[in-house]
């Protein structure tokens, strides 16, 4: 309340200059207002945060908000990797490699691999990537395709 008052007190010492009688009643009326105002705005940004939090906790499942069109298991062999890529360069093959099969396969451009495909290929570091890897490709209305660990049954 410590604020409505200093806005009062500015509001009524330029009022009783110019006149003492009628102005600071309806000054002191429309400084309420003003200040109902910010307050009714100030809940209403209170109650906005909390829905934009919703709002990205939905997007962070990602995965569901995707209207899937075609969803398909691959296993993609990586053992030519580890014949025709010198041993610093497998990890960066493999991962190309993975890209390139479901390019292939789904018959789609824009093909993005998940974190989780990501993390598998390079576990053991740049020179040992697996051999091979089960994926669970998925396409959605777009015609983009994002690539997922197979999902454990």
């Amino acid at each position: 309340m410590s604020k409505p008052e200093t806005k009062e007190e500015t509001v009524e010492e330029p009022a009783e200059e110019i006149d003492e009688t009628e102005q600071p009643a309806t000054e002191e009326v429309s400084a309420e207002e003003e200040t109902a105002e910010p307050e009714e705005e100030a809940e209403e940004s209170v109650e906005t945060p909390p829905a934009a939090e919703e709002v990205e906790a939905e997007e962070g499942e990602g995965e569901e908000e995707i209207e899937v069109v075609e969803e398909k298991v691959y296993t993609i062999p990586l053992r030519h990797v580890w014949v025709v890529t010198p041993r610093g360069r497998r990890a960066p093959r493999a991962v190309r490699d993975v890209r390139n099969f479901v390019s292939r396969h789904m018959k789609a451009e824009e093909v993005s691999i998940s974190n989780e495909i990501n993390e598998a290929i390079w576990a053991r570091s740049i020179n040992k990537p697996p051999r091979k890897i089960t994926v669970r490709a998925v396409k959605d209305k777009e015609g983009k395709v994002v690539v997922y660990p197979t999902k454990a049954s």
